[in-house]
Protein backbone atom coordinates (compact mmCIF):
# COMPACT_ATOMS: atom_id res chain seq x y z
CA UNK A 1 0.00 0.00 0.00
CA UNK A 2 1.37 3.42 -0.94
CA UNK A 3 0.34 6.39 1.17
CA UNK A 4 0.06 9.84 -0.37
CA UNK A 5 2.34 12.65 0.71
CA UNK A 6 -0.84 14.55 1.56
CA UNK A 7 -1.21 12.31 4.60
CA UNK A 8 1.93 13.66 6.26
CA UNK A 9 1.12 15.78 9.29
CA UNK A 10 2.38 19.35 9.04
CA UNK A 11 5.60 19.99 10.93
CA UNK A 12 5.39 22.27 13.96
CA UNK A 13 6.66 25.76 13.13
CA UNK A 14 9.14 25.94 16.01
CA UNK A 15 11.72 23.48 17.24
CA UNK A 16 13.14 24.94 20.39
CA UNK A 17 12.20 24.16 23.95
CA UNK A 18 11.54 26.89 26.47
CA UNK A 19 15.02 28.38 26.69
CA UNK A 20 16.45 30.49 29.49
CA UNK A 21 18.39 33.70 28.93
CA UNK A 22 21.63 34.50 30.77
CA UNK A 23 19.75 36.80 33.15
CA UNK A 24 17.33 33.97 33.99
CA UNK A 25 20.09 31.85 35.50
CA UNK A 26 20.58 32.07 39.26
CA UNK A 27 23.46 34.33 40.29
CA UNK A 28 25.54 31.46 41.67
CA UNK A 29 25.17 29.56 38.39
CA UNK A 30 26.34 32.55 36.37
CA UNK A 31 29.30 32.97 38.72
CA UNK A 32 30.23 29.29 38.39
CA UNK A 33 30.09 29.48 34.58
CA UNK A 34 32.39 32.51 34.58
CA UNK A 35 34.77 30.66 36.92
CA UNK A 36 34.85 27.59 34.69
CA UNK A 37 35.23 29.69 31.54
CA UNK A 38 38.07 31.66 33.08
CA UNK A 39 36.66 35.09 32.26
CA UNK A 40 33.56 37.23 32.72
CA UNK A 41 30.71 37.05 30.25
CA UNK A 42 30.08 40.10 28.06
CA UNK A 43 27.39 38.87 25.64
CA UNK A 44 25.27 35.85 24.70
CA UNK A 45 23.83 34.45 21.50
CA UNK A 46 21.11 31.95 22.32
CA UNK A 47 20.68 28.73 20.38
CA UNK A 48 17.48 28.85 18.34
CA UNK A 49 17.02 25.19 17.46
CA UNK A 50 16.60 21.96 19.38
CA UNK A 51 13.94 20.72 21.76
CA UNK A 52 15.86 20.81 25.01
CA UNK A 53 14.76 23.34 27.62
CA UNK A 54 17.19 25.22 29.85
CA UNK A 55 20.05 27.50 28.87
CA UNK A 56 22.00 27.02 25.62
CA UNK A 57 24.02 29.88 24.18
CA UNK A 58 27.36 31.01 22.86
CA UNK A 59 28.91 33.28 25.49
CA UNK A 60 31.42 35.97 24.59
CA UNK A 61 34.10 36.50 27.23
CA UNK A 62 36.09 39.54 28.28
CA UNK A 63 39.33 38.02 26.96
CA UNK A 64 37.86 37.64 23.46
CA UNK A 65 37.21 33.93 23.62
CA UNK A 66 33.85 32.26 23.21
CA UNK A 67 32.29 29.14 24.70
CA UNK A 68 29.04 27.35 24.01
CA UNK A 69 27.34 26.66 27.35
CA UNK A 70 24.47 24.44 28.34
CA UNK A 71 22.97 24.80 31.82
CA UNK A 72 20.03 22.69 32.97
CA UNK A 73 18.26 21.78 36.17
CA UNK A 74 15.28 19.61 37.01
CA UNK A 75 13.19 22.75 37.36
CA UNK A 76 13.06 23.11 33.58
CA UNK A 77 12.58 19.41 32.89
CA UNK A 78 13.21 16.46 35.24
CA UNK A 79 14.99 14.48 32.52
CA UNK A 80 17.32 17.26 31.33
CA UNK A 81 20.02 16.88 34.02
CA UNK A 82 20.40 13.17 33.29
CA UNK A 83 20.70 13.87 29.58
CA UNK A 84 23.39 16.47 30.31
CA UNK A 85 25.28 13.98 32.48
CA UNK A 86 25.03 11.43 29.68
CA UNK A 87 26.46 13.97 27.26
CA UNK A 88 29.48 14.41 29.52
CA UNK A 89 30.06 10.65 29.50
CA UNK A 90 29.67 10.46 25.73
CA UNK A 91 32.07 13.34 25.15
CA UNK A 92 34.79 11.41 27.00
CA UNK A 93 34.27 8.40 24.73
CA UNK A 94 34.14 10.05 21.30
CA UNK A 95 37.23 9.52 19.14
CA UNK A 96 38.85 12.69 17.73
CA UNK A 97 37.70 11.97 14.17
CA UNK A 98 34.04 12.33 15.15
CA UNK A 99 32.75 15.74 13.96
CA UNK A 100 31.46 16.83 17.36
CA UNK A 101 32.32 20.01 19.31
CA UNK A 102 34.89 19.30 22.03
CA UNK A 103 33.74 19.44 25.65
CA UNK A 104 36.00 21.91 27.48
CA UNK A 105 34.62 21.57 31.01
CA UNK A 106 31.60 20.49 33.01
CA UNK A 107 30.24 20.82 36.54
CA UNK A 108 27.43 19.18 38.48
CA UNK A 109 26.20 20.27 41.91
CA UNK A 110 23.30 17.78 41.95
CA UNK A 111 20.96 20.61 40.98
CA UNK A 112 22.48 22.40 37.99
CA UNK A 113 24.53 20.58 35.35
CA UNK A 114 26.84 22.83 33.34
CA UNK A 115 28.64 21.98 30.11
CA UNK A 116 31.07 24.19 28.18
CA UNK A 117 31.90 23.29 24.58
CA UNK A 118 34.23 24.78 22.01
CA UNK A 119 32.39 27.13 19.68
CA UNK A 120 31.92 25.74 16.18
CA UNK A 121 30.77 28.05 13.43
CA UNK A 122 28.09 26.97 11.04
CA UNK A 123 24.45 27.14 10.12
CA UNK A 124 21.55 24.77 10.39
CA UNK A 125 20.46 23.06 7.17
CA UNK A 126 17.99 25.12 5.17
CA UNK A 127 14.46 23.77 5.29
CA UNK A 128 13.05 22.48 3.05
CA UNK A 129 16.28 20.55 2.65
CA UNK A 130 18.56 21.73 -0.14
CA UNK A 131 20.03 18.81 -2.14
CA UNK A 132 23.61 20.01 -1.58
CA UNK A 133 23.09 20.34 2.18
CA UNK A 134 21.58 16.87 2.36
CA UNK A 135 24.40 15.41 0.27
CA UNK A 136 26.96 16.80 2.74
CA UNK A 137 25.10 15.37 5.72
CA UNK A 138 24.63 11.94 4.13
CA UNK A 139 28.34 11.82 3.33
CA UNK A 140 29.10 12.60 6.98
CA UNK A 141 26.81 9.77 8.11
CA UNK A 142 28.69 7.40 5.83
CA UNK A 143 31.92 8.42 7.55
CA UNK A 144 30.34 8.19 11.00
CA UNK A 145 29.14 4.66 10.25
CA UNK A 146 32.76 3.58 10.01
CA UNK A 147 33.75 4.89 13.45
CA UNK A 148 34.60 2.27 16.04
CA UNK A 149 35.20 3.10 19.70
CA UNK A 150 38.16 2.20 21.85
CA UNK A 151 37.91 -0.69 24.30
CA UNK A 152 36.39 0.45 27.58
CA UNK A 153 34.44 3.34 26.03
CA UNK A 154 31.54 2.78 28.42
CA UNK A 155 28.75 3.64 25.98
CA UNK A 156 25.61 1.48 26.13
CA UNK A 157 24.35 -0.84 23.43
CA UNK A 158 21.71 0.92 21.34
CA UNK A 159 19.55 -2.20 21.56
CA UNK A 160 19.57 -1.92 25.36
CA UNK A 161 18.83 1.81 25.24
CA UNK A 162 15.78 1.27 23.04
CA UNK A 163 14.46 -1.91 24.65
CA UNK A 164 11.68 -0.02 26.44
CA UNK A 165 11.23 2.80 23.92
CA UNK A 166 10.61 0.38 21.06
CA UNK A 167 7.48 -1.14 22.63
CA UNK A 168 5.01 1.47 21.43
CA UNK A 169 2.81 -0.88 19.44
CA UNK A 170 2.57 -3.25 22.38
CA UNK A 171 1.34 -0.35 24.51
CA UNK A 172 -1.06 0.84 21.84
CA UNK A 173 -2.45 -2.66 21.44
CA UNK A 174 -3.36 -2.61 25.16
CA UNK A 175 -5.72 0.33 24.58
CA UNK A 176 -9.41 -0.36 24.12
CA UNK A 177 -10.92 -0.39 20.63
CA UNK A 178 -12.28 3.14 20.92
CA UNK A 179 -8.88 4.54 21.89
CA UNK A 180 -7.14 2.68 19.07
CA UNK A 181 -9.68 4.02 16.60
CA UNK A 182 -9.13 7.57 17.87
CA UNK A 183 -5.39 7.08 17.42
CA UNK A 184 -5.89 5.85 13.86
CA UNK A 185 -8.09 8.79 12.94
CA UNK A 186 -5.34 11.23 13.91
CA UNK A 187 -3.02 9.72 11.31
CA UNK A 188 -5.45 9.67 8.38
CA UNK A 189 -4.83 6.92 5.84
CA UNK A 190 -1.52 6.04 7.48
CA UNK A 191 -3.17 5.70 10.88
CA UNK A 192 -5.79 3.38 9.44
CA UNK A 193 -3.06 1.33 7.77
CA UNK A 194 -1.37 0.99 11.16
CA UNK A 195 -4.60 -0.16 12.79
CA UNK A 196 -5.23 -2.68 10.02
CA UNK A 197 -1.68 -4.02 10.33
CA UNK A 198 -1.34 -3.87 14.11
CA UNK A 199 -0.51 -7.58 14.40
CA UNK A 200 2.25 -7.18 11.82
CA UNK A 201 3.60 -4.11 13.60
CA UNK A 202 3.67 -6.00 16.89
CA UNK A 203 5.63 -8.84 15.33
CA UNK A 204 8.11 -6.56 13.60
CA UNK A 205 8.60 -4.52 16.76
CA UNK A 206 9.34 -7.64 18.79
CA UNK A 207 11.97 -8.74 16.29
CA UNK A 208 13.90 -5.45 16.11
CA UNK A 209 16.56 -6.12 18.74
CA UNK A 210 18.92 -8.21 16.56
CA UNK A 211 18.66 -5.61 13.79
CA UNK A 212 19.78 -2.86 16.19
CA UNK A 213 22.94 -4.70 17.21
CA UNK A 214 26.39 -3.80 15.93
CA UNK A 215 29.72 -2.25 16.86
CA UNK A 216 29.42 1.19 15.23
CA UNK A 217 29.04 4.53 17.00
CA UNK A 218 25.39 5.64 16.85
CA UNK A 219 24.40 9.24 17.57
CA UNK A 220 20.80 8.15 18.08
CA UNK A 221 19.00 11.49 17.66
CA UNK A 222 19.97 13.12 14.38
CA UNK A 223 17.66 15.71 12.86
CA UNK A 224 18.22 19.03 11.13
CA UNK A 225 18.31 20.80 14.50
CA UNK A 226 21.23 18.62 15.66
CA UNK A 227 23.37 19.43 12.62
CA UNK A 228 25.54 22.44 11.77
CA UNK A 229 27.02 23.01 8.32
CA UNK A 230 30.44 24.66 8.43
CA UNK A 231 30.61 27.46 5.88
CA UNK A 232 34.41 27.58 5.77
CA UNK A 233 35.45 24.04 4.84
CA UNK A 234 32.17 22.37 3.80
CA UNK A 235 32.34 20.22 6.90
CA UNK A 236 29.42 19.04 9.01
CA UNK A 237 29.16 19.19 12.80
CA UNK A 238 26.92 16.74 14.66
CA UNK A 239 25.79 18.12 18.01
CA UNK A 240 23.79 17.02 21.08
CA UNK A 241 25.05 13.50 21.82
CA UNK A 242 23.32 12.32 25.05
CA UNK A 243 21.65 9.35 23.32
CA UNK A 244 24.81 7.95 21.76
CA UNK A 245 25.45 4.23 21.88
CA UNK A 246 26.86 1.33 19.91
CA UNK A 247 24.81 -0.45 17.27
CA UNK A 248 24.28 -1.17 13.61
CA UNK A 249 26.09 1.32 11.35
CA UNK A 250 22.95 2.21 9.36
CA UNK A 251 20.76 3.22 12.31
CA UNK A 252 21.48 6.95 12.28
CA UNK A 253 20.48 7.13 8.62
CA UNK A 254 17.25 5.20 9.17
CA UNK A 255 16.39 7.19 12.30
CA UNK A 256 16.98 10.55 10.58
CA UNK A 257 15.21 10.00 7.26
CA UNK A 258 11.59 10.33 8.48
CA UNK A 259 12.33 13.88 9.61
CA UNK A 260 14.16 14.53 6.34
CA UNK A 261 11.06 13.43 4.43
CA UNK A 262 8.90 15.75 6.53
CA UNK A 263 11.25 18.62 5.83
CA UNK A 264 11.21 18.29 2.07
CA UNK A 265 14.34 16.18 1.64
CA UNK A 266 12.85 13.47 -0.55
CA UNK A 267 11.75 9.85 -0.44
CA UNK A 268 13.33 8.09 2.57
CA UNK A 269 13.30 4.69 0.87
CA UNK A 270 15.28 5.98 -2.11
CA UNK A 271 17.68 7.95 0.11
CA UNK A 272 18.28 4.93 2.32
CA UNK A 273 18.95 2.50 -0.50
CA UNK A 274 21.14 5.05 -2.24
CA UNK A 275 23.47 5.30 0.76
CA UNK A 276 26.52 3.02 1.06
CA UNK A 277 25.65 2.08 4.66
CA UNK A 278 22.47 0.36 3.49
CA UNK A 279 24.43 -2.30 1.60
CA UNK A 280 23.53 -5.71 2.96
CA UNK A 281 20.61 -4.44 5.07
CA UNK A 282 17.65 -6.70 4.34
CA UNK A 283 14.06 -5.50 4.19
CA UNK A 284 13.21 -7.62 7.22
CA UNK A 285 15.86 -5.87 9.33
CA UNK A 286 14.79 -2.45 8.09
CA UNK A 287 11.11 -3.23 8.61
CA UNK A 288 11.73 -4.31 12.21
CA UNK A 289 13.67 -1.14 13.08
CA UNK A 290 11.15 1.14 11.36
CA UNK A 291 8.30 -0.56 13.22
CA UNK A 292 10.05 0.04 16.52
CA UNK A 293 10.76 3.66 15.59
CA UNK A 294 7.20 4.31 14.41
CA UNK A 295 5.75 2.81 17.57
CA UNK A 296 8.03 4.97 19.70
CA UNK A 297 6.88 8.11 17.91
CA UNK A 298 3.22 7.09 17.84
CA UNK A 299 3.03 6.27 21.54
CA UNK A 300 5.04 9.33 22.48
CA UNK A 301 2.72 11.59 20.49
CA UNK A 302 -0.20 10.47 22.66
CA UNK A 303 1.47 11.48 25.92
CA UNK A 304 1.14 14.89 27.65
CA UNK A 305 3.78 17.44 26.62
CA UNK A 306 6.91 17.14 28.78
CA UNK A 307 7.75 20.17 30.93
CA UNK A 308 9.47 22.90 28.95
CA UNK A 309 9.03 21.20 25.55
CA UNK A 310 5.48 22.08 24.40
CA UNK A 311 5.99 21.30 20.70
CA UNK A 312 7.64 17.88 21.00
CA UNK A 313 4.47 15.80 20.74
CA UNK A 314 3.43 17.40 17.46
CA UNK A 315 6.81 16.63 15.95
CA UNK A 316 6.62 13.04 17.19
CA UNK A 317 3.18 12.65 15.59
CA UNK A 318 4.53 13.95 12.29
CA UNK A 319 7.52 11.58 12.44
CA UNK A 320 5.24 8.65 13.29
CA UNK A 321 3.24 9.27 10.12
CA UNK A 322 6.37 9.68 7.98
CA UNK A 323 7.90 6.47 9.38
CA UNK A 324 4.67 4.54 8.87
CA UNK A 325 4.44 5.80 5.32
CA UNK A 326 7.93 4.41 4.63
CA UNK A 327 7.04 1.17 6.38
CA UNK A 328 3.81 0.81 4.40
CA UNK A 329 5.72 1.25 1.16
CA UNK A 330 8.03 -1.62 2.17
CA UNK A 331 5.00 -3.89 2.18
Amino acid sequence: MRVSADDVIALPPAFSGQRLDWRDLPRHVRARIAELAGAQVTAETSATSGFSPGFAAVLELTDGRGVFVKAVSAEQNPVSPELARAEVRVAAALPPQVPAPRLLWSADDDDWVLLGFEVVHGRSPELPWRPDDLERVLATLTTLAGVRLETGHGLPETADQLAEDFTGWNRLAALDAEQRSAFASRGGAVGQWALDHLDDLLGWERSCRPALAGDALVHGDLRADNILLDSTDHGVWLIDWPHAGVGAPWLDLAFMLPSVALQGGGDPAALFRGAPVSAGVGDDELRAVLAGLAGYFAWGALQPPPPGIPNLRGFQAAQAVATLRWLADLG
